[in-house]
C-alpha cells in the first residue's frame, strides 16, 4: 500500500501564493508520474500539472506561467508552487502519484481557497 499526504492549503488573497506539498510513503519500488488534479464545486476534476520521474513537466493552459511542479525522487515527494494566485483558482487539490507495480494513488485533498 501507498499513502500521500498532501500539506501547505490555505486561505490566500487574489495575488498571493501558496505552496502544496505531498509525500509518499508505503511499499514504493519507483513512482512514475506525480501530478497536481484540483475540483472546484459543481465541475470536474481537472489536472493541474503532472511531472514525469525524469523532470518532463505538463501544465494545464489556465496555470501556466502562474504555477510550478516539482518533485524529489529520492524523498518521494512533489511541490507545487502557485503565485499570482485567482479566485478562479479555488479548489479542492489533490496529489496523485502513478507508482510502479503498485498502482495510482491519490491524496486525501486540501482546500485552497483565494479571496478577492
Amino acid at each position: 500500500q501507498v499513502q500521500l499526504v498532501e500539506s501547505g492549503g490555505g486561505l490566500v488573497q487574489a495575488g498571493g501564493s501558496l505552496r502544496l506539498s505531498c509525500a509518499a510513503s508505503g511499499s514504493i519500488f519507483r513512482i512514475r508520474a506525480m501530478a497536481w488534479y484540483r475540483q472546484a464545486p459543481g465541475k470536474q476534476r481537472e489536472l493541474v500539472a503532472v511531472i514525469s520521474s525524469g523532470g518532463t513537466t505538463n501544465y494545464a493552459d489556465s496555470v501556466k506561467g502562474r504555477f510550478t511542479i516539482s518533485r524529489d525522487n529520492a524523498k518521494n515527494t512533489v511541490v507545487l508552487q502557485m503565485n499570482s494566485l485567482k479566485p478562479e483558482d479555488t479548489a479542492v487539490y489533490y496529489c496523485y502519484a502513478d507508482v510502479q507495480f503498485a498502482g495510482s494513488y491519490w491524496g486525501q485533498g486540501t482546500q485552497v481557497t483565494v479571496s478577492s
